[in-house]
């Protein structure tokens, strides 16, 4: 039975070429070798397993090799290279900066700088995890690592970059790895299971891509495991149950019951979900990741945004062309809502059983909006009647004119054609009495309101503003301080008819630089609404207070204040010569 070697190591990068996702970070070594500009100090950093080690491995072999190819990379026959791949060369040092972080490693290790190499034309040193070396070691670090010996070439690698010191910084090339895509992972992870023999679908495989997060290690270590799992043919309902991912089936149905506006079917999968014994808050965060997707998929030219295979892709388009634009981004609304708070919940599973019920109801509330606008309108039409008789007195007139069965009746009836117009509104009125004598005295009670209103030639009257103040804090009763200052201030009303200024008072300074700087504006405009008239101005301004005295505590403030408001006190103290301190 031969040696198992896993994945990670047994396709481990071995030249420039195979370096993967890295490519401008290759392609500038490859210049500076080509052009003989070695630095003497390379900074290697970026997130775990993205090819830094690897990167610094295949650097200091390529600079070494002795038959390199025209694109600069090594030829892996040469007695450095199989001295590299066999694991015995002297002239390329790892150090593991993790367990030797002391002074006295690295005084070792510039005893060792001196040593010139045996084969090649440099030694390199890797430092790995670099960050994790003392200060007393960094400072220790910093001569060699400015002025090394010219065969000596120093290649840091960490996870950590804000930890390095700025001097250690300033004294190296710096190069940031970046993670690593899903389309290249994807990429390498079906060239390996081609490798192995191994059938996988390309769902699997975005399920494996994804869940290493942008590291290529973590990648084949979780190919590993779902083989050892699956065996050689991989389905994709093992590899979910196996590293316990969420299956995209859950999203898609989850998203067709708020379209049907079906919370019971929502709540009985968030339920299944829950029994499975995956994560509640996961969920959610899936669900809003589904719902981007589908946002990204609706809008035209963002296919690139989706790091997803080509089946799901089709899916995604064929449920967001069922989805409006505003039902998706509502929805993503509440989901990024709900992670915000989940944490802060007493009750986590109702609170997320609470968000997939609004998400239900979304369609109910966008089709709302469009049904109420007829609603406030009614309010405003107390003016309606008077502003009838005008358009309704052209159709009436025709109407009793038709019915001109009176006229062969005798003469009498005559005199009653002049009151005939106004005979349709009496009867309008007479068929609702007790609602007739309501509207007129509704009409008789708000008839200054409605005067100021309509009449836009002047500014409303002082009663009129006044009046019409408290709707105002109204408005602000989601701010119940703001509400309670603007219901409580007093009022001072400024001007003529032609434009009115409405003073209102707080209590300090501060609070009226706060409501010129902020609130101000916003208050003018909904006031001027309220009232019906463009011809209304606000302004801020501090209540007087009357001054304070301050009262005395100590014994000799009480003496003094005694003798400020008593004479003969004051002369008695004088005279036994007292001492009030």
């Amino acid at each position: 039975m031969s040696q198992y070697i896993v994945s990670a190591r047994k396709y481990r990068p071995d030249s420039f070429g195979t370096l993967i996702g890295q490519d401008n970070i290759a392609q500038t070594l490859k210049n500076s070798i080509l052009r003989g500009q070695l630095a003497h100090a390379y900074l290697f950093c970026g997130p775990r397993g993205v090819g830094k080690t690897t990167t610094a491995r295949i650097f200091a072999k390529m600079i070494n090799c002795s038959n390199p190819s025209g694109d600069m990379e090594p030829c892996g026959t040469c007695e450095s290279c199989l001295s590299f791949a066999e694991g015995r060369s002297y002239c390329i040092h790892e150090l593991d900066a993790a367990s030797n972080n002391g002074v006295e490693d690295i005084k070792t290790l510039m005893d060792q700088v001196r040593i010139p190499p045996q084969v090649g034309r440099y030694s390199v040193y890797i430092i790995d995890e670099v960050h994790m070396l003392s200060q007393s070691a960094f400072n220790a670090f910093l001569k060699t690592l400015e002025e090394p010996p010219a065969h000596a070439i120093f290649i840091l690698a960490t996870t950590e970059k804000h930890k390095i010191l700025p001097t250690i910084l300033s004294r190296c090339q710096t190069y940031d790895f970046n993670r690593i895509t899903i389309e290249n992972i994807v990429r390498n992870l079906r060239m390996v299971a081609s490798s192995e023999n191994i059938t996988i679908d390309d769902e699997s495989l975005h399920v494996i891509a994804h869940k290493a997060d942008g590291a290529m290690r973590d990648a084949l270590t979780i190919f590993d495991q779902t083989v050892a799992f699956c065996g050689t043919d991989v389905k994709y309902q093992d590899v979910l149950r196996n590293l316990n991912v969420l299956d995209y089936e859950y999203s898609f149905s989850l998203v067709d019951a708020f379209l049907k506006g079906d919370y019971p079917a929502a709540l009985l999968a968030f339920d299944e979900i829950l029994t499975k014994g995956f994560n509640a808050l996961h969920f959610v965060a899936a669900l809003s990741s589904h719902l981007r997707d589908l946002i990204v998929s609706k809008s035209g030219g963002l296919e690139a945004l989706l790091e997803l295979p080509d089946s799901l892709k089709a899916k995604y388009k064929e449920q967001s062309d069922r989805c409006t634009l505003p039902f998706l981004y509502e929805a993503l609304n509440i989901t990024t809502t709900c992670e915000s708070g989940y944490r802060a919940s007493v009750n986590p599973r109702l609170h997320i059983e609470f968000t997939l019920m609004r998400l239900s109801f979304i369609l109910t509330k966008l089709q709302t909006p469009a049904v109420q606008p007829a609603a406030p309108v009614q309010p405003a039409s107390p003016a309606a009647p008077q502003a009838q008789p005008t358009p309704a007195a052209a159709p009436v007139q025709p109407v009793p004119a038709a019915p001109a069965k009176p006229a062969p009746v005798p003469t009498e009836p005559v005199p009653a054609a002049a009151p005939a117009p106004a005979q349709p509104q009496r009867r309008e009125r007479a068929a609702r009495p007790g609602a007739a004598a309501a509207s007129m005295k509704t009409l008789m009670d708000k008839e200054p309101e409605v005067k100021n209103e309509v009449d836009t030639g002047a500014a409303p009257s002082e009663e009129f503003l006044k009046a019409r103040w408290p709707e105002l804090a109204k408005e602000y009763a989601s701010k119940p301080r703001m509400a309670s200052m603007l219901s409580t201030t007093s009022l001072k009303v400024e001007g003529d008819d032609a434009k009115r200024t409405v003073i209102f008072m707080v209590d300090n300074e501060a609070q009226k630089d706060w409501v010129e700087s902020k609130l101000l504006h916003d208050l003018e405009g909904k006031y001027q609404r309220i009232v019906g008239s463009p011809r209304i101005a606000l302004r801020v301004d501090v209540t007087p207070h009357e001054e304070v005295k301050p009262l005395a505590y100590m014994p000799e403030d009480k003496a003094k204040e005694l003798m400020a408001e008593n004479d003969e006190v004051k002369s008695l103290v004088k005279d036994l010569g007292l001492d009030i301190k």
